[in-house]
Parts: structure tokens; sequence; C-alpha cells
């Protein structure tokens, strides 16, 4: 039998002779409970937001993207393009032209970010579950059509029911300006407005896609890309995933960068994870806080069982049991509202996971918060929350013994 784990549990349940160390001592357990229950709330709450954003770039981005090592743009022939295109992996490999452009619409200019796609992404890309507005398509007969990102859209006052077309004007990249006329040097090209799309707060305020015919025209461009985008068969694993862009960077050389969703958006990955640390440990430190209410009630309690001690002392108990009874009474407060609050954060995520009891305010994506319970999270809420409340035990029995 542990002794000192025995004489811990007879203090935490026994009815103590001053009433108010058990109220401080069952607020400590509510408190830890809280914030535990906080902790995979919130965290779970983060979980939802991360996915939802992951999940709205996975429609758009391709499982690989292959851009030039050196430059802007290159042509995307030969045989290992052929090679990499008759793999089994592969659904579909789709050529996308970007840059910066200079675009018009009823008096409104802004700069933008357009992207040229082929008739290969308009069918491969899911960017149908994003359009808000209009219909996603590259062409309406033989007029080129841009689908544009809503907040720049907003800033142009552009809307697919409208017929004035959107300008899109970009230097001549061989030519000199000329200071006399300096539309001269300009290349320009018209598109008309076909649809409005929402993926993310970034990338709605500054991209417009165009056909990519229209871009090369624009750019000066005959059959250069920027990048070809991969699309892999949802069946095939993430390790099988990793295999076949390995194989794919090989094949290509040293002259290509092969990147994976990650690395595609890695400066966005880094600084949502950043993000989700930050959070825990904010949160762990009101832990913290609410924590020293088992400082108040254990200081307490020693003095309460001044009398035990000398009798436990006067059987031979040595100073270290000692010790160890009330630490494992301070630290079995805590790990007591931690299982609480781990058995309530755990249901309030899943109630609302399942049926999205708390609604979002306003015109989201989504009409309740998104949740996704993580047991990775429970497991180092309940690691955090563990060390927090034995250090706060440990505290009171040092400052008691100088």
């Amino acid at each position: 039998m542990n002794l000192p784990l025995f004489i811990a549990k007879r203090y935490l349940f026994a009815r103590k002779s001053h009433n108010v160390i058990n109220i401080i001592s069952a607020i400590s357990a509510i408190g830890m409970a809280i914030g535990t229950a906080a902790l995979i709330l919130i965290l779970s709450v983060y979980n939802g937001f991360d996915q939802l954003i992951r999940n709205s770039l996975s429609d758009v981005d391709p499982e690989l993207l292959i851009t030039p090592t050196s430059g802007k743009t290159f042509v995307p022939s030969g045989e290992v393009f052929d090679a990499i295109y008759d793999r089994d992996e592969v659904v579909s490999m789709s050529q996308v032209l970007e840059d910066d452009v200079f675009i018009s619409y009823g008096g409104q200019q802004s700069v933008a970010r357009a992207k040229g796609v082929d008739f290969i992404f308009e069918k491969s890309a899911d960017m149908q579950s994003h359009i808000l507005s209009g219909a996603w398509a590259r062409y309406k007969g033989e007029l080129p059509l841009a689908s544009v990102g809503v907040n720049l859209a907003v800033k142009l006052g552009l809307n697919p029911r409208f017929v004035e077309p959107i300008e899109v004007y970009y230097p001549d990249r061989k030519g000199k300006l000329s200071p006399s006329n300096p539309s001269a040097s300009l290349h320009s090209a018209k598109v008309y407005p076909g649809s409005i799309f929402s993926i993310n707060g970034d990338t709605d305020g500054r991209l417009i896609f165009i056909p990519i015919e229209t871009l090369r025209e624009v750019l000066g461009y005959e059959n250069e890309v920027s990048a070809v985008e991969i699309r892999v068969d949802s069946t095939y694993s993430k390790r099988q995933i990793k295999a076949f862009t390995k194989d794919v960077r090989q094949a290509l050389g040293p002259d290509f960068q092969v990147l994976g969703r990650y690395q595609q958006h890695a400066s966005l990955y880094k600084m949502m994870r950043f993000e989700k640390a930050a959070i825990y440990m904010i949160l762990l430190f009101v832990v913290i806080i609410i924590a020293f209410n088992i400082f108040g009630s254990l200081s307490m309690l020693i003095i309460e069982k001044e009398d035990d001690i000398a009798t436990l002392k006067a059987m031979g108990a040595s100073d270290k049991l000692v010790r160890r009874i009330f630490v494992l009474e301070g630290w079995l407060i805590s790990l007591l509202g931690m299982a609480v609050g781990i058995v309530l954060g755990v249901f309030l995520a899943w109630i609302q996971q399942r049926f999205g009891i708390v609604k979002m305010p306003g015109n989201f994506i989504v009409s309740a918060y998104p949740v996704v319970l993580k047991w990775g999270d429970v497991l180092l809420t309940a690691i955090g929350v563990s060390i927090i409340g034995l250090l706060v035990a440990i505290a009171p029995v040092l400052h008691r013994n100088r």
C-alpha cells in the first residue's frame, strides 16, 4: 500500500475543521476543470478553422506543383513530362501561367495576380464549390471570361451580370517605354466577368482567373507556363504520394522544383502552427493563475494538520514522507479537476462537432463554429495541466520547510 497516497486521499475527501478549506479546494478543482475544458474546446475550434482553410486550399491547389528553379517560365515538353503523365497516380496535369497585371473596370483600377488556366484546370479543379456568383467557366462562346476574388470584385464594383469587360494590361517585355506614348508600350486584352469566388482572405483580395491563352497574349508568351499542376488520384495514401513526389523530383532533376501542398503554402502553415502553440501557452497561463487557489488551500491544510504531522513524525515518519503526503494532496485536487474538465471538454466539443449548436455570426462559409477534436490535443492538455498541478502542489510544501 502506498501510505502517502492513502493519507492524501483521506485528507482530500475528509471533512476539514475549517470549512473554508473545503470551499477553496472545491473552487480549485472547479477552476481546473473549467480551464482544462476551455483548453480542449478552444484548441478543437482552432483545429476546425485550420481544417476549413486546408480544405479550401486543397480544392484549388494540386498535390504537386512543378516550377522552374530559375526564371519565371518554362516550356513543359519532352519525354520526362510525358512519362510523368503516364503514371497511374496522375489524374490530370494542367498548365498555368501567373504574373502581376494591371486591371481596369468601370473606372476603377487595381493591381491583381492573374492566373491563366487551361481547360484541364477548368475541369479538374473544384472551383465551382467556391463560386459565390455566376458560373465557373473559361469561355462563353468565344468570349474569354474571368473569375474574380470576392474582395477584389467589391473593390472594382464588379458583378458577373454586368456586360462591361475587364481590361488587363502588362508592359511589353521586349520593348522600351516610350515617354511620349506610354500606352504603346503596353499589351492589353479584354475579359468579361464570369464569376466571383471566395477561397481565403488573401486570395480573394488579389487573384483573378483568366484563360491561359489570353494571359499569354497579354504577357507576350507563346507556349511558356509558370507551373504545371499535377492532381493525384484520391485513393492514394500520403505515403504513396510522397514516394511519387520523390520519383518526379528525380526524373526532372535540379532544373525544377516539385512542391507538395505544404511547400506551396509553407509560410501559411508555419504561421498556423505557431498560432496554435501561442493559443496553447496563453490558455496554460490562465490555468496557472487558476491553480494558485490550490496553493492557498494546501497552505491552510498544512497549518490545520500540524498535530497530525507531529503524530506521524512521533510514529517514525520522515520529513520526505510528510512532504509527499501534502504534495499528493494538492496534486489530487488538480487531477480531479483535470479529469472532470477533460470529460466536459470532450463532450462539449463532440456536441458542437455533431450538432453545431453555437452559430457563426454574420455571413460565413459555415453556419456554426467548426470543431475538430484531436486526441493529441487532449493528451497535450492533460500533460500540461498535470505538470502545472504538480508544480503548484510542490510550492507550498517547499515554502513551509524553509
